[in-house]
């Protein structure tokens, strides 16, 4: 079992751009439209030359109570859509909680994802587990796989299903499934279910349909162990990230290599994140590690590293 560590940025955005990064908040392009939001991470504090600082379309703003709101300094449609690589295209919707429904940063796992699937000799089937708005669901799709995608949110599980006809995907072989993942993971383990690709990418904290809590350093690795045994003979990928806990690089790699140690394959943990035009540098936005099976690395270089 090998264990490295590597960065990788999103690339291959035709509508999304991080433009510039300073004291709390990042400076966005989505589309036609700029908006800046906070980003508790960015705790440098350089000088905001681009004229979007001072000229975004909407700014969210924190509350000191928790959560916050937008200021539209300009109309804003209700939604609009994202293209990456002309593969993905994703609805963009501010919602009340910062977020627009797309984590750009995904791409750079994404793109690892469809790269893996294509080399795999043999039909491949994902879960992908945190499904959110679909995004690798669809990436996965395109690349060949069939794909699983389970979500507690009924909100989001509507969401990925429209991101799905966006991308010219919704007659390839998915199913949805609006559930608390742990359940979900511990009946197909039941089940004898078995899956040659898994992707987690859990929140810190979240509830489940039935007010179940999910607390990611107290369940992840649980989680995970019970996802190995509906991992398929052969493999092709195991992928966990996370990009609010805090967690190290070499932690989820660790617990990776600990579950799957039995296998014979690559473990590659690293940081994503995302090009910033202004700087040329690379703003991490969280932490990603892979699994590899031995038969797949060996047709990869660097076992999948992009």
């Amino acid at each position: 079992m090998i264990n490295d560590t590597y960065i990788r940025a999103a690339k291959g955005w035709r509508d999304y751009e991080l433009m510039d990064a300073s004291d709390g908040e990042r400076l966005e392009r989505w589309g036609e439209f700029y908006l800046i939001r906070p980003d508790p991470q960015i705790i440098w504090r350089t000088e905001k030359q681009n004229s979007k600082w001072t000229d975004a379309d909407a700014v969210y703003h924190r509350s000191d109570r928790g959560g916050g709101e937008w200021e539209m300094r300009k109309k804003l449609p209700q939604s609009w859509t994202a293209n990456w690589l002309d593969t993905v295209r994703l609805s963009v919707t501010p919602t009340a909680f910062k977020h627009t429904g797309v984590f750009p940063e995904q791409a750079a796992n994404w793109e690892i994802y469809m790269e893996t699937i294509k080399r795999a000799d043999s039909p491949v089937k994902v879960l992908n587990l945190f499904g959110y708005t679909g995004g690798a669901s669809i990436a996965c799709l395109k690349a060949g796989a069939e794909v699983c995608h389970v979500d507690a949110s009924k909100g989001m599980v509507r969401q990925a299903k429209l991101n799905a006809a966006l991308s010219s995907v919704d007659d390839m072989p998915i199913r949805y499934i609006v559930e608390d993942c742990r359940k979900f993971a511990a009946r197909e383990l039941r089940r004898g279910a078995e899956y040659d690709g898994i992707i987690m990418d859990p929140p810190s904290y979240g509830r489940g349909p039935s007010n179940e809590v999910w607390k990611m350093e107290d369940d992840m690795f649980d989680l995970v162990k019970t996802c190995e045994g509906i991992l398929s003979e052969r493999p092709v990928f195991f992928a966990v990230n996370s990009y609010t806990a805090g967690l190290a690089p070499s932690v989820m790699g660790y617990m990776l290599a600990m579950v799957l140690g039995n296998r014979a394959g690559i473990v590659r943990s690293g940081e994503i994140g995302l090009p910033v035009s202004d700087t040329g540098l690379v703003m991490p936005a969280g932490s990603t590690a892979f699994f590899f099976s031995e038969n797949i690395a060996d047709k990869g270089e660097n076992g999948g590293n992009s």
